[in-house]
C-alpha cells in the first residue's frame, strides 16, 4: 500500500472515529475457528463416545400405556353431570363436568393413596447389570417384599437380594447410609431412633422375617413363574407421599376431541407392565367407588321410603279399624242409593292428592338436606316424583363447592378474594336449587288446589245423604286416601330397590391398558446424542467467542486502518532469527523485502524538497512491539541503498541496539548529552559501510531532560549535515512523553503496531494527536504478522504473495496450509475446460 497524503479537512471529518474499533470482528472469529478445527474434531469424537455410552448403558427407557373409557351421567344422582358455567371456577372447563369430576378423582390424593397402600406401590423393584440398572414390574420379580407396617422402616435405602440355593436369598445392604430417621407407614411420618451399627448381610428363606433396627420384612414367593432369570433384585421403599406424588406426576387424563364423554388415561413409567397394571387396577377401583357413590343416594331413598311406609301403615291400620267399627256397629256397609260414580271420582282425586302430598314430603326432605349441607343423607329426586338433570347438576355443584371451600379454608383467610368468590358461587348454586324446588312446590300445590276444587264439587252431590251415611263415606274416603299414599310409596320403594339391584357403574372401559410391545416414548436418544455432541462442539466455540469478545489486541490490518485512518507503510512478518539483523543476515527473505518496501513508501510520507538529513523517528505504544527491531533493519536497508545513515538509540531508559551490532555501550548518547564526550566518541561504524550507530550509553537519571535539551537539538542538526538519513529509536509513547518532543525534530514518524500484541486502547492517544494535527507525517508499520495464516495484502505491504513463488529464501521450506491446498485444488477442478 502506498500511503496517501491526508488533508486537514479529511482529518477533521474523521475525528469521530478516533480509535473506534469494532467490538467483534467476525472475520477474525471465523479464522480462529478454522485455525482451531482440530478441537472441534476432537470434541465431536468425545461427544459421540459419551452419547454412545449414555444410550447403551445409562439411558432409561420411558414407556407409556393408555386406557380409554366412557363416562355417562345417566342414573347418577348428585354427582357432577350437566354443564354449568360457575363450576368452571374449580375445574376450568365449559362442559363434560362428569368427566372432569372423574379426572379429579383419578388424580386425587385419596384415590392414589388408597392404591399405594392397597397394592404396596411404595415398594420399587429393579435389577442391575455391570453398569445399567433396569426397573422391574412387581410381577417380573420371583419374590415380593412384604414389610411389617408396625415396624419403622428406612426408605430410599436399596436392599439387594441375591438368589441362593433352595430358594433362599441373601440380603445385602449398602456399606453405608443407614439412618436414624425411619418411616412409620401407619402414621405416615418419620421417627428418630438411637444410633446403631450397619446390619450384617443375612440369608433368608421364603416367608422368613428379616429383622434389623431399620428394616423388617419378609419375602413372599410370586405365584406366577417369571420368565426372566435375575442375578439380583434391588428393592427400595418410598414414603406414601413420595409414591402418590410420583403417580400423579406421571398420570395424564385427556378427553377425546370428538366425543367429550370418552376419557383417555395415560401412565408413564420405566416399566411397561407396571404402567399397564396400574391403569387397569386404578380404573377398576374407581368403578367400585363410583358405583358405591351412586348407591348411596338409592340407599338413602330406600331408608326414607321405609320410614314413611311404616308411618303410613300405622295410619292405614287405624283408618281400617274406624271403618270396620262403622260397618259392624252402625250397619253402614250397604248404603242404599249410593252415587258410585261420584264416589269413584272422589276416590280417584283423593288418591292423586295423597300421592302429591307424599311427594311434597320427599321434597321437604331434600330441601332440609340441602339447608343442613348433609349431602350424605340426600335422597333421590325420584322419591319426590321428578327427574331433573339441571337440579341434580346444581346439587352436585353445591356438593363440590362445599368440598372445595373446605379445602381452601386451610389455605386462605375468610376475607380473601378466593373465599369471597367461592361463597358467591355457593350462593348462586343454592339460589338455583331453591328456585328449582320452589317450582316443584308451586306445581304440586297448584295440583292439590285443583284437586280440592274438584273434590268439593263432587262432595256437593253427596250433600243429600243423611249425617250417619256421610260419616261412613268420610271414613271410607280417608281409608282410601291413606291406602293410595301407601301404595304410591310402596311403588317408589320397589323402583328404588330395583335400581339398587340392577345398578352398574357409569364408567365403561372401552380399551383396557395392554402390553402390545409399545416402543419407548423416551428418552429421545437421537435428540440426546445431538444435544451432547452439539453441546461439546459449542464448548470450543464458546471459548473462542469469549476470547474474541474479551480480546483487545490488534489482529486485523483492515480494522486497524479503518479505526486509525493513519497510512500503513508496510507489514513485517515474523522474525525467525535469533538476533535482529534480518536484513544483513537474510537479504533474500520476505521480511527483508518488506523493509525495502517500507523504505520505498517513506518517500510519500516526507517532504522531498530537502534531500539532505532526513530524520525518521520510530516509536510504539509500549515495549516489546519491535520498534528497535524495525529501527535496526530499516537503518540497515537504507544504508545498503548507498545512503549515508546513522541509527540513534535514544531510548535512554532501555538501551538495546549495541548488543546486535556487538558495540560497546560504555559511551553513548547519554554521555554526549551530559557533555562527557564528543560526537566522534559515540558514533560507531558497522559492517555496512554507509551505516553508523550511536548507542544509548549508560542509563542516566534524567533521560527526559536530556532528550528535550538544546544540546540534543543541536546534536541532531549537526548529524543532518553529515548523514542522508537519521533513524531514531525512541522510547514508547504509551509509557513516556519523550517521543512526542522528539517528533518535533523529525521529518517522518513511524509507529510500530505488533500483531496480536498491541492493545487497541493504546492507539487512542496517537490517533487523536494525528487527527488534531499535533503530529505530522505519521505512518504505521504492522510488525510480526503471522505468515502461516496464508493471506495478506500484496506487494504494497511487502508481504503476502511472496511465499510459494520462489522469490524468497523461505520458499524452499514453504508448505501451503491445508485449507489453502484444498482451495487451490477446488479452483483447478472448476477451471478445467
Amino acid at each position: 500500500m502506498i500511503p496517501e497524503k491526508v488533508t486537514a479537512a479529511e482529518k477533521n471529518s474523521q475525528k469521530d472515529k478516533y480509535g473506534s474499533f469494532a467490538l467483534f470482528d467476525i472475520e477474525h472469529f471465523l479464522r480462529r475457528i478454522l485455525k482451531n478445527w482440530y478441537w472441534f474434531v476432537f470434541m465431536f469424537f468425545i461427544g459421540y463416545a459419551i452419547a454412545w455410552i449414555y444410550s447403551k448403558y445409562y439411558a432409561q427407557n420411558i414407556y407409556a400405556s393408555d386406557l380409554s373409557l366412557s363416562t355417562s351421567s345417566k342414573g347418577s344422582e348428585f354427582l357432577p353431570t350437566q354443564s354449568n358455567q360457575s363450576i368452571n371456577f374449580i375445574w376450568g372447563d365449559t362442559g363434560n363436568q362428569d368427566g372432569l369430576y372423574l379426572k379429579k378423582m383419578l388424580l386425587s390424593r385419596s384415590h392414589n393413596e388408597f392404591l399405594v397402600k392397597e397394592l404396596d406401590l411404595f415398594v420399587n423393584y429393579s435389577t442391575k447389570g455391570l453398569i445399567k440398572s433396569t426397573y422391574l414390574d412387581k410381577d417380573d420379580s420371583p419374590v415380593f417384599l412384604q414389610i411389617d407396617r408396625g415396624h419403622l422402616q428406612q426408605i430410599n435405602y436399596p436392599i439387594t437380594l441375591i438368589p441362593k440355593d433352595n430358594g433362599a436369598y441373601e440380603v445385602v445392604l449398602p456399606d453405608e447410609g443407614e439412618s436414624t430417621s425411619l418411616y412409620n407407614y401407619e402414621v405416615e411420618g418419620f421417627q428418630s431412633i438411637s444410633p446403631y451399627s450397619r446390619p450384617a448381610n443375612k440369608v433368608i428363606k421364603i416367608n422368613e422375617w428379616y429383622n434389623s433396627p431399620n428394616l423388617r420384612f419378609r419375602l413372599l414367593k410370586n405365584p406366577v413363574p417369571t420368565k426372566i432369570k435375575l442375578d439380583n433384585i434391588i428393592i427400595s421403599l418410598n414414603s406414601v407421599n413420595q409414591s402418590v406424588d410420583e403417580i400423579v406426576s406421571t398420570t395424564g387424563v385427556d378427553f377425546d376431541k370428538e366425543i367429550r364423554s370418552i376419557m383417555i388415561i395415560t401412565k408413564k413409567g420405566y416399566n411397561l407392565n407396571s404402567t399397564v397394571n396400574f391403569l387397569n387396577k386404578s380404573v377398576a377401583e374407581l368403578q367400585k367407588k363410583r358405583l358405591a357413590d351412586k348407591n348411596i343416594v338409592n340407599k338413602n331413598t330406600d331408608v326414607f321410603l321405609k320410614e314413611n311406609l311404616g308411618n303410613i301403615r300405622k295410619k292405614l291400620d287405624s283408618s281400617a279399624n274406624v271403618l270396620n267399627y262403622l260397618k259392624t256397629s252402625e250397619k253402614l256397609y250397604n248404603i242404599k242409593d249410593r252415587d258410585e260414580k261420584s264416589l269413584e271420582r272422589i276416590k280417584e282425586l283423593e288418591a292423586k292428592k295423597a300421592d302429591i302430598i307424599s311427594k311434597i314430603s320427599s321434597l321437604n326432605n331434600i330441601k332440609n338436606t340441602l339447608q343442613s349441607q348433609n349431602f350424605d343423607k340426600m335422597i333421590g329426586t325420584n322419591a319426590a316424583g321428578f327427574e331433573d338433570g339441571v337440579f341434580s347438576a346444581t346439587v352436585s355443584e353445591l356438593r363440590a363447592l362445599y368440598t372445595k371451600k373446605a379445602e381452601m379454608a386451610t389455605i386462605y383467610k375468610p376475607s380473601s378474594e378466593p373465599m369471597r368468590e367461592i361463597n358467591r358461587l355457593i350462593d348462586e348454586a343454592r339460589m338455583g336449587s331453591s328456585n328449582s324446588l320452589r317450582g316443584y312446590y308451586n306445581r304440586y300445590y297448584d295440583e292439590i288446589n285443583k284437586i280440592d276444587r274438584e273434590i268439593a264439587g263432587a262432595n256437593s252431590d253427596l250433600a243429600s245423604y243423611p249425617e250417619k251415611e256421610r260419616r261412613y263415606l268420610d271414613a271410607e274416603r280417608g281409608y282410601n286416601m291413606i291406602e293410595a299414599t301407601y301404595n304410591s310409596l310402596l311403588g317408589r320403594q320397589s323402583d328404588t330397590q330395583m335400581r339398587m339391584a340392577t345398578n352398574q357403574s357409569d364408567i365403561t372401559v372401552i380399551d383396557p391398558a395392554k402390553n402390545v410391545g409399545q416402543r419407548p416414548i423416551g428418552p429421545n436418544v437421537k435428540l440426546a446424542k445431538t444435544v451432547i455432541i452439539l453441546g461439546l462442539l459449542l464448548l470450543p466455540l464458546l471459548f473462542i467467542l469469549v476470547g474474541e469478545v474479551l480480546d483487545n489486541k490488534i489482529r486485523n490490518i483492515k480494522e486497524l486502518l479503518s479505526a486509525t485512518k493513519i497510512p500503513l507503510l508496510g507489514v513485517i512478518g515474523n522474525n525467525s532469527n535469533e538476533n535482529m539483523l534480518t536484513v544483513l543476515e537474510q537479504p533474500k527473505s520476505s521480511v527483508s523485502e518488506a523493509f525495502r518496501g517500507i523504505r520505498a513508501n517513506m518517500r510519500f510520507l516526507m517532504d522531498n524538497e530537502n534531500e539532505k538529513g532526513k530524520v525518521i523517528l520510530i516509536t510504539s505504544s509500549i515495549g516489546g512491539e519491535g520498534k528497535t527491531y524495525i529501527s535496526i533493519n530499516l537503518a540497515s536497508v537504507i544504508g545498503l541503498s548507498d545512503k549515508k545513515t546513522i541509527l540513534l538509540g535514544m531510548d535512554l531508559r532501555k538501551p538495546k541496539i549495541f548488543g546486535d551490532f556487538k558495540i560497546d555501550n560504555k559511551y553513548g548518547i547519554s554521555n554526549y548529552l551530559t557533555g562527557e564526550v564528543g560526537i566522534d566518541q559515540i558514533v560507531n561504524k558497522t559492517k555496512i559501510p554507509n551505516l553508523d550507530v550511536a548507542t544509548s550509553g549508560p542509563i542516566p537519571p534524567n533521560p527526559s531532560e536530556l532528550l528535550m535539551s538544546q544540546r540534543n537539538i543541536k546534536f541532531i542538526e549537526e548529524l543532518k549535515e553529515k548523514y542522508d538519513f537519521i533513524i531514531i529509536d525512541s522510547p514508547p509513547v504509551g509509557l513516556v512523553a519523550d517521543s512526542y518532543e522528539l517528533m518535533k525534530l523529525s521529518d517522518a514518524n513511524l509507529y510500530v503496531v505488533r500483531h496480536e500484541y498491541t492493545e487497541k486502547y493504546m492507539l487512542k492517544m496517537i490517533t487523536e494527536k494525528y487527527h488534531n494535527d499535533e503530529i505530522d507525517n505519521l505512518g504505521l508499520i504492522y510488525n510480526d504478522y503471522n505468515t502461516k495464516q496464508g493471506y495478506g495484502y500484496g506487494y504494497g505491504y511487502g508481504y503476502g504473495y511472496g511465499y510459494g513463488y520462489g522469490y524468497f529464501d523461505e520458499d524452499k521450506n514453504y508448505k501451503e496450509p491445508l485449507l489453502i491446498r484444498i482451495r487451490n485444488k477446488v479452483r483447478v477442478l472448476f477451471n478445467k475446460k
